[in-house]
């Protein structure tokens, strides 16, 4: 009786680490779906703060701040060849903290920090003629470190800091008059240095920072009746760590990302949403190093970060996100 009893103990006992181990391999697949594969070092200085756009496969981006200037200078990175060039100058002030999105093809850059102060003049880039023409300034408080994002046909532009204080008004540009107006009806938290992407024709928008605080809530607009609707916070679960500031957001596929950022630390963590039911879920954290103020540039089915700053360590680094391969630490 004693042998059998040593058996079934011995034999439970290997079933126990069995099961550990498969257990704890399940729990690092989890840990570490996506891949990050670098790609070709941006050619013009480190910076951080830039504006940009994509177009098609092509992501344009320029102003920033390199840790002794402010910047014009403007760049494209081609997607599928994986390479830059250099395209022509900004030609407002040298700023950073400006916002850019594009409308039909056309890019807009506006907004910012000059070093001294804060900018509501907004500029337009033609890529076929690679010309820039200035717009009709905001009516909006002159701001830096706000949001905007174009979406059928119109311009959206809103929260930010005005050097007295952070806001939550938003404005809306028509291209065909060159006007803007005041929108109503966005309820959330005041804020600076938030992130937005677009998904099946809605914008999303959360994280950024007010009042030396992270605000968690998270919201959804739709342009065709221009309305707000809350969704879950950003910390629904106890597990989550979204919230955060000077991050960047972008999509692939049908998920709504939010990567690195600032959150008592530059981070590298990056979210993955699922609009089908409203939840997020961890990705591999970007294989660089961490950064705030980085660029993201997306073509819906994929997606690249880069540049940005980690304290006074400017950054020219790129990396594209396969969220569903397999880590792999050896690419």
């Amino acid at each position: 009786m004693k042998e059998l009893l040593q058996y079934h103990f011995k034999h439970i006992a290997i079933m126990g680490v069995v099961l550990f181990t498969l257990s704890s391999c399940s729990s690092d697949d989890d840990e570490y779906e996506g891949n990050w594969i670098e790609r070709s070092v941006f050619d013009g200085s480190a910076r951080s703060g830039v504006s940009g756009f994509t177009i098609g496969n092509i992501g344009y981006m320029g102003t920033g701040y390199d840790g002794d200037d402010y910047l014009t200078s403007f760049w494209a990175y081609d997607m599928d060849g994986d390479y830059w060039s250099q395209k022509a100058d900004f030609p407002g002030s040298a700023r950073n903290a400006g916002v850019g999105f594009q409308i039909n093809g056309t890019g807009y850059i506006g907004s910012g920090y000059d070093g001294l102060d804060e900018l509501d003049d907004f500029y337009a880039y033609d890529p076929s003629s690679n010309t820039w023409t200035q717009i009709a300034s905001t009516p909006a408080s002159p701001r830096r470190s706000a949001i905007a994002f174009g979406i059928n046909g119109y311009g959206y532009f809103g929260t930010g800091y005005d050097g007295d204080n952070d806001r939550k008004d938003f404005w809306k540009y028509d291209p065909s008059t060159d006007t803007w107006s005041e929108m109503v009806g966005f309820g959330g938290d005041k804020r600076r240095s938030a992130t937005t992407f677009i998904l099946n024709d809605l914008v999303y928008l959360g994280t950024g920072v007010s009042n030396g605080s992270y605000p968690d809530d998270f919201w959804v607009f739709d342009p065709s009746t221009e309305t707000w609707t809350e969704k879950l916070p950003l910390d629904e679960e106890d597990d989550y760590s979204i919230a955060r500031s000077n991050a960047v957001g972008f999509t692939i596929n049908g998920y709504g990302y939010i990567a690195c950022g600032t959150s008592g630390g530059t981070l590298t963590s990056v979210w993955q949403y699922d609009p089908s039911d409203d939840t997020w879920d961890d990705r591999t954290s970007l294989e660089g190093t961490s950064r705030q103020d980085p660029i993201a540039f997306s073509n819906g089915s994929r997606a690249v970060v880069g540049l940005g700053r980690t304290s006074s360590l400017y950054l020219d680094d790129i990396y594209e996100l396969f969220p569903f391969d397999e880590y792999d630490d050896e690419d």
